[in-house]
This record gives structure tokens, C-alpha cells and sequence, in this order.
């Protein structure tokens, strides 16, 4: 083969073109998707491909990454995930009752509604998520300064005291962005809390992930993840709320201490 052979431009059609664009944006490092999409615009040089790629990969990577955007009258903030995925550019923000309108690729919220009644869970339901929502906003307050989070209702929202099964979703969000100092990351942590009414119980499932990215002079990622089971009993809503609450900080302060002790190592 000759050296003209070698060299020969490999011609991409504009299928091919887009999955490689949705690649690196969808593998973007926390808080750095904007920057890739504009050098992506430069390289590609074609609007079509760019903007068919974006309209794909924005909304998989805003749910996967919890990116919280300000709701427009500031009275809240909503996080994007498929916990509060109402349609595809509609999010609820459970703690003001309010669905936020989303344009994916500008990573702003365009406007916004109050929820409906079908959308929110039965004021049974409702006491408990409120209860666990004030404490998590104490911990969260004080263990990240930056963080945000948001307490859902996943399953039987519309749950009475008689028949009482239910499960709520906690997803924590923190994130440091720093790329003056060529650094970015991020904490996340989901907390599926399943309310058993006939075995007095409430099971606790976390899942944790921390990701960073480090520039300078190089290009290194970390991409830690653990999870973890706990249990608790059925109590009243506050009771619950403590407990739960105590449950989470606890092992997320575990799981921190380790990740230090492993670095240090």
C-alpha cells in the first residue's frame, strides 16, 4: 500500500458524523459539555450535524449528571432526572410544586407551570416527603456547601394510610467547577427509600458517584462508585425523617472517609 493510500482522508457520512459527536458529549466530565460543544461546532462545521447530535445527546447527559438549572422566577431550583421527568422538556420540582420548562441544550429553564394533582403524590405521602425534605436540607446545608438536592415520590403517590406502600427517591448533587485551576467534579448520591406498610419496614438502597477530572499538563479522571443497603423502621413521618436522614449521613461520611484514606495511599 502506498504512502498516498495511507494518508487518504477517511470520508464520514453524516450518520457516522452525529454518533461521534453524541460520544463526546455524552462522555463530557462533569460540568464541561458547553466547552466540548463548542469545539465540536468548530470541528464539525456543519450546523445540521452539530445541532441533530445536541438535540440527542444534551437531554441523556443533563438526566445523567442531575444538572440543576434556576427556575425562572427564582423561586427554586429544578434537577434534571428521570425522577422528575414529567415529558421530555418538562421537570418537577417537588418542593415547590412547580414543573420547570427545559431547553436542553442551552441548559436553561424557559419557563414554568404549577404542577397538576396527578403529578404529585397524595397528601398521605406528601407529609413523609416534606418530613425527609427538611431534614436532608439541614444535612445537605451543612455537609455541602454547594450541593442541592430533591426528595421525589417514585412509586405509589397515591398511597393512604390503610394501604401505605410507597417509595421515595433522595438524589444529592454537588459540584466544584474550577477550570482557571484546570479542575472539575462532582458528588452524587441516589437513596431509593421503599416504604413497607404490612412489614412495618422501610428499606434503604444508596448508590453513590464521585467524578473529577484533573488537566493540568495531562488528562485524568476518576470515576469512584459504591453502593450500599440499610433498614429502618416504619415510623411517623418526622421520626422517619430523622432516621433516614441519620441513615444517609452516615454512610456517605463512610464512604468519604474511605475515598480519602485512598488517596492518601
Amino acid at each position: 500500500m502506498s504512502d498516498e493510500e495511507d494518508t487518504q482522508d477517511i470520508i464520514l457520512n453524516d450518520e457516522q458524523k452525529i454518533d461521534i459527536a453524541k460520544w463526546f458529549l455524552l462522555n463530557s466530565p462533569p460540568g464541561e459539555i458547553q466547552y466540548v460543544a463548542k469545539d465540536l461546532k468548530s470541528v464539525l462545521n456543519d450546523e445540521n450535524v452539530y445541532r441533530l447530535a445536541a438535540l440527542e445527546a444534551f437531554p441523556i447527559y443533563n438526566k445523567s449528571h442531575f444538572v440543576c438549572l434556576q427556575l425562572p422566577n427564582r423561586s427554586g431550583d429544578v434537577l434534571i432526572s428521570s425522577y422528575s421527568e414529567i415529558s421530555e422538556d418538562e421537570y418537577l420540582d417537588p418542593r415547590t410544586a412547580q414543573v420547570g420548562k427545559v431547553d436542553h441544550v442551552r441548559q436553561i429553564c424557559t419557563g414554568m407551570r404549577p404542577a397538576r394533582d396527578e403529578e404529585l403524590p397524595s397528601h398521605y405521602v406528601e407529609e413523609y416527603r416534606c418530613a425527609l425534605d427538611a431534614e436532608m436540607s439541614k444535612y445537605v446545608g451543612e455537609a455541602y456547601p454547594k450541593g442541592v438536592f430533591s426528595v421525589y415520590c417514585t412509586s405509589g403517590k397515591d398511597a393512604e394510610e390503610s394501604v401505605s406502600d410507597f417509595e421515595l427517591v433522595v438524589v444529592i448533587t454537588a459540584t466544584r467547577h474550577s477550570p482557571q485551576n484546570f479542575c472539575n467534579g462532582s458528588w452524587c448520591s441516589i437513596w431509593n427509600i421503599e416504604f413497607k406498610d404490612e412489614l412495618q419496614t422501610v428499606e434503604v438502597r444508596g448508590k453513590i458517584q464521585v467524578t473529577a477530572h484533573y488537566f493540568e499538563e495531562g488528562n485524568v479522571q476518576l470515576d469512584a462508585k459504591h453502593e450500599c443497603r440499610d433498614s429502618t423502621i416504619y415510623q411517623s413521618p418526622d421520626d422517619s425523617a430523622i432516621s433516614l436522614m441519620n441513615i444517609i449521613s452516615h454512610h456517605e461520611a463512610e464512604y468519604l472517609t474511605s475515598l480519602q484514606v485512598c488517596c492518601i495511599i
